[in-house]
């Protein structure tokens, strides 16, 4: 295959931003209500044809369905791509789901404050209600005056006293959110203003920090960086690799380093990379559009498959190289080496599109 030259690679450019995969099982997707019958509901999915919630899906999400009109803009989550009369299937329930755990992910972000009432308690803690989610407030999240005064620190004392909250309500706000695991973990704790302005004075952007791994959610890491100042490194701040889950690279307890890069509304943004050599500027040294380069798959996503050049670095073959999603998952298998062509490179971007050389027909 020859090299790609200028305008073959602009072209590439607008098919990578441009393309639209149809919905893969597990996306969530957004449509126009056609219509709505006794045991079924029409989802318009233009350009790739239409979506349907019917049987149990249908029955489970009857009390939202209730309140939708045709015309309606919907979010649903594809259940199976296409059924044997050639409908999308969707879930209204699942997106529920799906929606309610983007909420809680951004009540961690904006510290939101929520007045909940206890529904139990046991010898951890309480359980509280949220969103008809069942999450965690553990004891030593508790305000002063709401912790279980036991000198001798007797399990059942302390179960005794955590009984007495159950029905009262608290202001909480959420630390922890796992869609994955189902945990919802929730703290009372909190300082006023002036006391966090206090303390986020005492540093600047720029700083290096040593820190507490507090919290790992699915969009980053928690930080304590002192008591009463927690910071949180977005998922794209973690490493200047692809990271898919940081549970993978961090756990709850540990100490850690970052960089403050960012001091807005009394918060700090962290980054743990910051800390790291950037690879890209090593790689725009190394690399040209036309270099051929061996890669390993190590990831398939809607636009197709990422392969890892060196570590830091890895570079999409774009899902058109191969004509579908399926058959790019058999031309290309995880974990196995190919030889690729450089089509794109944006050190700047950190994005490089590739050509696979040794291509399976």
């Amino acid at each position: 295959m020859s090299v790609l030259n200028e305008q073959e690679s602009v072209v590439m450019r607008d098919v990578m931003n441009q393309s639209e995969m149809p919905p893969q099982l597990g996306d969530m997707v957004e449509g126009t209500v056609l219509s709505i019958g006794a045991n079924a509901v029409y989802i318009d999915l233009t350009p790739f044809g239409t979506g349907i919630i019917y049987g149990r899906e249908f029955i489970n999400a009857r009390s939202v369905i209730r309140n939708i009109s045709i015309g309606d803009t919907v979010e649903a989550k594809v259940v199976d791509t296409e059924n044997e009369d050639g409908y999308i299937e969707l879930s209204l329930k699942e997106a529920r789901q799906a929606l309610i755990w983007t909420e809680a992910e951004e009540a961690i972000r904006s510290s939101t404050v929520f007045e909940i009432a206890v529904k139990e308690a046991n010898k951890g803690g309480l359980i509280l209600e949220w969103q008809g989610i069942h999450g965690f407030l553990p004891a030593s999240q508790l305000k002063p005056e709401h912790y279980p005064r036991v000198n001798d620190g007797d399990k059942d004392k302390i179960l005794t006293e955590l009984k007495e909250l159950i029905g009262k309500r608290l202001n909480v706000s959420i630390i922890t959110a796992s869609p994955k695991e189902g945990k919802l973990i929730f703290s009372e704790k909190d300082q006023n203003r002036e006391e966090r302005e206090d303390i986020v004075k005492r540093y600047e952007v720029g700083d290096t920090i040593t820190g507490q791994v507090t919290g790992i959610v699915d969009f980053g890491v928690f930080i304590r960086v002192e008591e009463g100042l927690e910071g949180l490194a977005h998922i794209s701040e973690l490493d200047w690799g692809l990271v898919d889950d940081p549970r993978e690279m961090f756990r709850v307890g540990e100490e850690i380093k970052a960089k403050i890069i960012e001091k807005t509304d009394n918060k700090i943004s962290l980054s743990i990379k910051a800390l790291k050599e950037n690879p890209w500027s090593e790689a725009a040294k190394k690399y040209n559009i036309g270099d051929e380069v061996d890669g390993v798959i190590i990831k398939y996503n809607k636009h197709g498959a990422l392969a890892s050049i060196e570590e830091g670095i890895a570079g999409l073959v774009h899902v058109s190289e191969y004509g579908t999603d399926d058959d790019i998952r058999v031309g290309l298998e995880l974990g196995k080496n190919y030889t690729f062509k450089i089509s794109i490179f944006d050190p700047a971007e950190r994005r490089m599109a590739l050509v696979p050389l040794d291509k399976k027909e």
